[in-house]
């Protein structure tokens, strides 16, 4: 006998368990401006399309967030790293680039890094968070 998954108690579950942190998606508007006094390159100017409650999960955090939801949800992926979102929250564009603001845990490891989207959200028939494949593209300090 089977029990039949209740995919909105499933999304509120990820939702409440794993979407713990703050994230910043940007999307670049232009070209930064060279500072002739320093000759240093400026920012990229950027748009946010999206702050609010996220998890990034490398490939160890995946195995991580299968353990504290209890079964395994995510499959393998070429990618290190994996933005989940709310489904409400917009669809991140390729290029775009995500940051952690407020880390849940405290931790340092993902403060003052930064990922750009590789490719829009992946699609399913049937979704319960929204997922983006991310490659780090962190500045050198």
């Amino acid at each position: 006998m089977s029990t039949a998954i209740d995919p909105e108690e499933v999304r509120k579950d990820l939702e409440t368990k794993l979407l713990l942190d703050t994230v910043r998606v940007t999307r670049p508007t232009g070209t930064p401006v060279l500072d002739p006094g320093t000759g240093l390159v400026g920012e990229v100017p950027a748009d946010v399309i999206y702050e609010g409650p996220g998890a990034l999960l490398s490939g160890h955090g995946q195995v991580t967030a299968e353990g504290i939801v209890g079964k395994q949800w995510l499959d393998d992926t070429v990618s290190w790293y994996r933005l989940l979102t709310p489904l409400s929250a917009p669809v991140p564009a390729r290029y775009d680039r995500v940051e952690v603001t407020v880390a849940h845990s405290g931790s340092a490891a993902t403060g003052g890094r930064v990922w750009q989207v590789l490719d829009p959200a992946e699609a399913s028939t049937v979704e319960l968070v929204r997922v983006t494949r991310l490659d780090e593209i962190t500045p050198p300090s």
